[in-house]
């Protein structure tokens, strides 16, 4: 069992995020609300929108953990956490769906822009009455005369949406089918009947637009369609797979990054004539930071490595995924108490990570639906 990373692996991780640190840095981000299509080209130009796309679209064609290890390094140099998630969402919610099931038309269509950064895609499949319980959606496709699917029907969050060139979104074709009918398709911005609302405001994340998005009798032909007919939720299950895997990754490197803040203010700051990490209450609150840090991990990197192997992997995953998302919350929630009065002012960027984390426990399937599959797994 080698828990190190080989020469290449730390290779990779070492120049993403140096480069990472000087091109998508603190000074380097600008004020504005949203990311710009800038910032997204200057992320695509050090390869991280298209990761795990193949070579001969662009793509780094890296597997799993090399692709949680990149987003680890982005998380880390980054400090716009809502620019790193629109990434991951991008990539692993919607060119990884469209890499292993878009005819091969489709797929030479829109790999290479989806690599480049000239195509941005947004994933739409949550709807008012259908969030941890996909089962349930009320978006419809039925076929016309012509063949082509008609889509009609609402989805209530879709990260991406409203900077995208592509929506990656699910509807129901069959619904007497359940499960398998559910189909997926990547539909183009401009087709028309596609709706897309203004942007949310939110809690954190805020650089990543999210907006509901209407199709209204659109019109989708069948070479935008994802795998056969059916093969919708097994479709979506593939991606989320790889989105609890890997997004999650970029948490490591945001704690990381936050625990490094939290030592050197222990430092230097001092109270009662003292530094406050001479404090047991401060070392032990860092102490457990660190514990939770590497042992969520070693769980992601196991999950990863399992997917990459082929090996049973949907508990191992499920697990890493919840270990990562509460660590990144209770972690972030320290880093406020360890920075007292400055970490609840936003001017010190330390509030924001708590903001930002929230979310974790929340998309890519909730930490309550976490905890049933890792049950499930166990026998129950």
């Amino acid at each position: 069992m080698d828990f190190e990373l080989t020469v290449e692996q730390q290779r990779r991780y070492d120049e993403t995020l140096s480069a990472v640190r000087e091109q998508l840095g603190e000074e380097s981000l600008g004020t504005g609300r949203f990311f710009t299509r800038q910032q997204w080209k200057t992320a695509a130009s050090l390869g991280l929108t298209g990761l795990c796309l193949p070579p001969s679209q662009g793509g780094g064609g890296l597997g799993a953990l090399d692709t949680a290890l990149s987003l680890e390094a982005f998380g880390r140099g980054c400090r716009d956490t809502g620019l790193v998630f629109a990434v991951c969402a991008h990539l692993l919610a919607c060119a990884v769906p469209i890499r292993d099931f878009a005819s091969d038309e489709l797929r030479e269509r829109m790999a290479t822009g989806l690599t480049s950064g000239d195509v941005i895609a947004a994933n739409a499949m949550t709807e008012d009455d259908a969030g941890s319980d996909v089962g349930r959606l009320a978006v419809t496709a039925r076929r016309g005369e012509d063949g082509a699917y008609v889509l009609d029907g609402e989805k209530s969050f879709a990260s991406n949406a409203p900077a995208a060139d592509v929506i990656v979104t699910y509807a129901l074709s069959d619904p007497a089918a359940g499960f398998f009918g559910v189909s997926g398709f990547a539909v183009p911005r401009d087709l028309p009947g596609v709706v897309v609302g203004e942007p949310m405001e939110k809690m954190g994340l805020s650089s990543c637009p999210a907006a509901r998005v209407s199709f209204e009798n659109c019109r989708v032909p069948e070479a935008y369609r994802l795998g056969a007919e059916g093969q919708g939720g097994a479709i979506f299950q593939h991606s989320m797979t790889w989105e609890r895997a890997c997004l999650l990754a970029a948490y490591l490197g945001v704690m990381e990054h936050q625990l490094e803040r939290c030592v050197a203010h222990a430092r230097e700051r001092k109270q009662f004539g003292r530094r406050i990490g001479e404090f047991q209450a401060i070392s032990h609150r860092i102490a457990v930071m660190k514990q939770r840090l590497e042992g969520s991990r070693l769980l992601l990197y196991r999950g990863c490595w399992l997917l990459d192997n082929d090996r049973a992997h949907v508990g191992a995953i499920a697990l890493a995924k919840l270990a990562v998302s509460e660590a990144a919350v209770a972690n972030s929630l320290d880093a406020v108490q360890i920075f007292g009065g400055a970490g609840y002012l936003s001017a010190a960027g330390v509030e924001q990570m708590l903001r930002d984390s929230i979310p974790t426990t929340i998309f890519s399937g909730t930490s309550e639906v976490q905890r049933e599959i890792v049950a499930r797994e166990a026998g129950l």
